[in-house]
């Protein structure tokens, strides 16, 4: 019983604040999930197949903020990131995980003191490289996002964030919006899958109480989300982004 609401008071923790801040929920999940006794490849699948339920929750919450959503630019993400998540998924067997673990800690901290500096980051929705060229860049730029969504245990969606503020000039809530309700369900879906087919088992006896978790934090979350401005989020971005990346380089 202990066991179980560990995993499930986890689980709500790590998934508000990601659907509230736009990413990092593996770092807390993850780690609880492994410290319980599965081991790291168990561990990985398991986090990966229950986090899908952080997006639906995320999206039941924003079913009615649809305004935010374009369906032409929402499918463009889907197909890019959700390529890369297959590939990440195979590439995950042959790449150190420490050497990632590390470079992405380092990327994501620089993420974090950008946006803490930028005070004027992401405060306002001003759509920018939507001509061929751009999509060409973002295109790739998602496709890699998706790479190492499908190959690294968290941290990723903390990258989608950022870059469609900087790159597509969204403001901090629509960013967050499309990164929860894609990466959070369609990205992580795929790689998830994928995870399965080349053989890394899900533990299935703690998949209901996490996916719960998941749920409910994806929805708490995302309800914060709605509620506050982009001066709130990008406060709570900035925050989880320094602490996701001193998480993986301790870790």
């Amino acid at each position: 019983m202990l066991e179980q609401f560990s995993l499930f008071f986890a689980s709500v923790v790590a998934n508000a604040m990601s659907a509230f801040a736009g990413g990092g929920a593996g770092l807390v999940q993850l780690p609880v999930i492994v410290l319980l006794g599965l081991p790291f490849p168990i561990a990985l699948a398991t986090h990966k197949f229950v986090t899908v339920a952080l997006g639906l929750g995320a999206a039941v919450r924003l079913r009615k903020e649809h305004n935010l959503f374009d369906l032409k630019f929402t499918g463009f993400i889907l197909i890019c990131g959700m390529v890369g998540a297959v590939v990440g998924a195979y590439l995950i067997v042959q790449t150190p995980e420490h050497i990632a673990k590390t470079l992405l800690g380092v990327l994501i901290i620089g993420l974090g003191l950008y946006s803490l500096v930028k005070k004027n980051l992401g405060q306002k929705h001003v759509p920018k490289n939507r001509d061929i060229r751009g999509f060409i860049i973002g295109g790739i730029a998602l496709f890699l996002m998706g790479v190492l969504n499908g190959s690294l245990t968290a941290g990723t969606g903390l990258f989608v964030t950022i870059f469609l503020i900087l790159w597509f000039g969204m403001d901090y809530k629509r960013a967050v919006a499309y990164t929860m309700a894609l990466v959070g369900i369609f990205w992580n879906a795929t790689g998830s899958v994928a995870l399965i087919v080349i053989g890394s088992p899900v533990y299935w006896s703690w998949v209901p109480v996490l996916l719960a978790g998941s749920f409910i934090g994806g929805y708490i979350g995302a309800h914060f989300h709605t509620l506050k401005g982009n001066k709130w989020i990008r406060v709570a971005f900035t925050t989880v982004t320094l602490l996701s990346g001193v998480a993986l380089l301790v870790q």
